[in-house]
């Protein structure tokens, strides 16, 4: 029988109810004459429940038991599940991580897959199961110890079982409809879109849009599943939600297919560093071993044999970035005349595969901007992004300003 990998965030199966619901979108495929592997994160909240009383209980605590409190919520998801299924007469068993096994690697909070055997599983369909519930977020490291696979993982474990077991298609239901072109909170115009290229779905996702995981899009990418994302709370045929999909199976797309920001930006600069060779290497390598995220880098003209190092990250990792150069400076791997923080800066970029055959995309962005008298103070670009870091509190402005320049409400 065909395949689909059918995917429920936390607010999906935040209660009983909604548990009961998504039991329902899972048998209609069924009934359509699809094998069909569910992967359930935890009820909406319970991750955090469960991260707080690992901390209550030991400030400094063991990493392996704090993966197995974390990821034990969506186990409980996948047993109510299957649950659910049975009393709905179809044939269904949960798994867990280990059951499968979810091969990854042993990184604390953040593993990695390795492989998921699909043995144990389809000896399961042909046996007359026709659902398989998987707990999201969780795999089985070669030490033999569950392992969480980071924030938003379930979206990422979905899409490795649809490449693993050849799915038709991957699923993803969330509480939005599909991929918008900008956050609809922001831009009341904001248009949901009916495809969307792997490309476009990562630049975007890694910008700040929240409806898919980053990791999920590039695993997607990479061994081509067919990514579809529609709400848990509404009705659905085969043209719901948006498509994220090959680039080629689009027939037609706008220069610019949607506009992302990031609220929680930091701006770091610093003056007067020696401008010698090695010297990126020497400022970057502490940040990376730290754990930074850096994101724009921008180094100035040098003069009289001194340049400025600017970069931005998320303003949670900026006292780890101030330790970080600390260290490395006391060190002696480098010298500089002073760090100057911002941390009351957004990001905003506009995305589209478009933007690699079209002019006057960046042109376009900076006009709308100036019309609105917003200052930039960093630029970036890739051959489908523009960034750009602006002052916080022209955040919602900025997005609704660049949404009408590139007229992101009409359809291409």
């Amino acid at each position: 029988m065909p395949l689909l990998v059918m995917k429920f965030g936390g607010t999906s199966v935040a209660d009983l109810g909604r548990i009961r619901n998504a039991a329902e979108k899972v048998k209609r495929e069924v009934e359509r004459g699809y094998d069909v592997i569910v992967i359930v994160s935890a009820m909406s909240g319970k991750t955090n429940e469960l991260v707080a009383w690992v901390e209550q209980t030991s400030p400094l605590y063991d990493a392996r038991e704090y993966d197995a409190v974390v990821s034990s919520g969506e186990n409980v998801t996948a047993g109510l599940m299957a649950l659910t299924l049975q009393e709905m007469d179809v044939p269904a068993r949960s798994w867990q991580g280990w059951q499968v096994p979810i091969n990854t690697t042993s990184a604390h909070a953040s593993a990695r897959f390795v492989s998921i055997p699909r043995d144990n599983i389809e000896a399961k369909f042909r046996e007359g199961f026709r659902v398989a519930v998987v707990a999201g977020f969780q795999g089985l490291s070669p030490e033999g110890r569950i392992t969480p696979l980071g924030r938003g993982g379930s979206d990422t474990t979905a899409v490795a079982f649809a490449a693993a077991f050849g799915a038709e298609r991957c699923d993803i239901y969330t509480d939005v409809d599909g991929v918008y072109t900008t956050d609809p909170r922001i831009a009341k115009k904001a248009r949901k879109l009916d495809r969307i290229a792997f490309e476009e779905m990562l630049e975007l996702a890694s910008l700040g849009a929240k409806v898919l995981q980053t990791r999920s899009v590039e695993l997607a990418m990479r061994y081509k599943v067919r990514l579809r994302v529609l709400s848990s709370f509404e009705d659905s045929d085969e043209n719901s939600g948006t498509l994220v999909c090959d680039e080629e199976d689009i027939m037609e797309s706008k220069v610019v297919s949607g506009v992302a920001h990031s609220r929680d930006e930091a701006k770091m600069t610093l003056l007067k560093v020696a401008d010698r060779p090695g010297i990126a290497a020497a400022i970057f390598g502490p940040l990376a071993d730290a754990g930074v995220n850096v994101d724009m880098i921008i180094q100035n003209i040098s003069e009289a044999g001194f340049t400025d190092m600017t970069f931005s990250c998320p303003t949670n990792q900026v006292k780890r970035a101030e330790k970080a150069i600390a260290d490395a400076r006391a060190a002696g791997a480098f010298a500089f005349g002073e760090l100057v923080v911002d941390d009351d800066v957004a990001k905003v970029s506009v995305v589209g595969i478009g933007m690699r055959s079209h002019a006057g995309v960046a042109a376009t962005m900076f006009r709308a901007l100036a019309r609105e008298n917003i200052n930039i103070k960093v630029i970036t670009t890739s051959e489908i992004k523009i960034s750009v870091l602006i002052d916080r509190k022209y955040m919602e402005l900025a997005v609704q300003a660049l949404h009408d320049a590139f007229e992101l409400d009409k359809a291409a």
